[in-house]
């Protein structure tokens, strides 16, 4: 069965639009709960390293709980924003946010890494990375999420993770918009009743965003980590299913990935409680392509007719470093490596062969400089 999605112009109007680009932390999701039309259940269940608060909102009254929850890597906002989105689109009147709340509870942390946010870093407080924390519980964010959990006791959980731009779908040319992982729960990667059910819950999602992004939609290398909270989860039953906000086209400041990653949670909140899965089979979630990391941010071809210390046929493949500066991130490029690069691709790519890619070159000034 097909749900009816917001039209783009629906989506314009439930869109967050006070909170946009990279860099999200706590002051954008203070100011939004406390904004005009949000009523929600909001509670502070912790604090983190530096004491930052984490909050933690509730919605719906169904019988099916999800916990759902963003930014366990400061750095990984994207999913930050559709989750806003989410939550502005359910505090409007009517149809399937009516449906949603009257089917779900929903406990969602919107960001659960506030000092790493701050600092735009993928590490908390005390440089530890936070989704390599579920066994040790060493962190008071982790510990916090282990007992929302512990208390919650969801039917489902989404963690919800942005990926770099590096992905493509298989060996194709498409970028990995979006990407999706039933973690294992052993090493055998076997399949679960609650593995499984993850499973056909990503196959439903994919099947109806793929209009949308067509060979866009990837899906997560399975190897088993009991460190990973997404496994851990998996391992004690809870159908767990990891969410990976990617590049598309020309979007680096992913306004387009976070409707997606808000559609998604539509598709799977409805979903669930529907009975829209029990037609859906685990090789449905199979077919979908694995992800690669073949892409660049530039591949510059035939480098050497603009400079003679690069070999003939050497190409160059530049990577962007994502950089805060004065509250807002900047995208610095590195030359990551040089050599035959024939199997990747770029979403920028120039061939300095040709003088119309030569003068475009140009005109990107950082990366030009780069080549002298």
């Amino acid at each position: 069965m097909y749900m009816v999605l917001p039209s783009e112009e629906q989506y314009r109007a439930i869109k967050v639009k006070s909170v946009s680009g990279r860099y999200v932390t706590n002051s954008d999701i203070n100011a939004f709960l406390e904004g005009p039309g949000i009523n929600c259940d909001v509670d502070i269940p912790g604090f983190s390293v530096e004491e930052r608060p984490i909050f933690a909102v509730n919605l719906g009254r169904g019988k099916t709980k999800v916990l759902m929850w963003s930014q366990m890597h400061g750095n990984e906002s994207t999913t930050t924003k559709g989750v806003l989105d989410l939550i502005h689109y359910l505090n409007a009147d009517g149809g399937l946010a009516w449906e949603i709340l009257f089917n779900c509870t929903l406990k969602i942390i919107p960001v659960l890494n506030p000092d790493g946010a701050r600092q735009y870093t993928r590490v908390n407080a005390n440089d530890i990375d936070l989704n390599r924390d579920a066994y040790a519980l060493s962190q008071p964010e982790s510990i916090l999420l282990r007992k929302t959990y512990d208390g919650f006791q969801p039917d489902y959980c989404f963690n919800l993770h942005d990926q770099r731009s590096i992905f493509n779908v298989g060996d194709t040319a498409k970028p990995a918009t979006i990407s999706f992982l039933a973690p294992a729960m052993d090493t055998e990667r076997n399949i679960s009743e609650a593995r499984g059910r993850s499973m056909r819950l990503i196959a439903t999602m994919e099947k109806e965003l793929r209009p949308f992004l067509p060979g866009q939609i990837g899906r997560y290398d399975d190897a088993f980590n009991p460190n990973c909270v997404g496994d851990s989860f998996q391992m004690l039953g809870t159908p767990t299913v990891l969410f990976e906000a990617g590049h598309y086209p020309n979007d680096y400041q992913r306004e387009y990935t976070r409707q997606y990653i808000f559609t998604s949670l539509l598709i799977a909140l409805r979903a669930m409680t529907t009975g829209d899965l029990d037609g859906i089979g685990e090789e449905e979630y199979f077919a979908i392509p694995e992800n690669n990391k073949l892409f660049f941010d530039v591949l510059i071809k035939n480098v050497h007719q603009l400079n003679p210390r690069f070999a003939r046929n050497e190409d160059v493949g530049i990577l962007y470093r994502e950089v805060l500066e004065q509250g807002s991130i900047h995208f610095d490029p590195f030359i990551e490596t040089t050599g035959n690069l024939t199997s990747n691709f770029g979403h920028a790519v120039y061939d300095c062969m040709d003088a119309r890619d030569l003068e475009k070159l140009k005109k990107d000034t950082l990366v030009y400089a780069l080549l002298h």
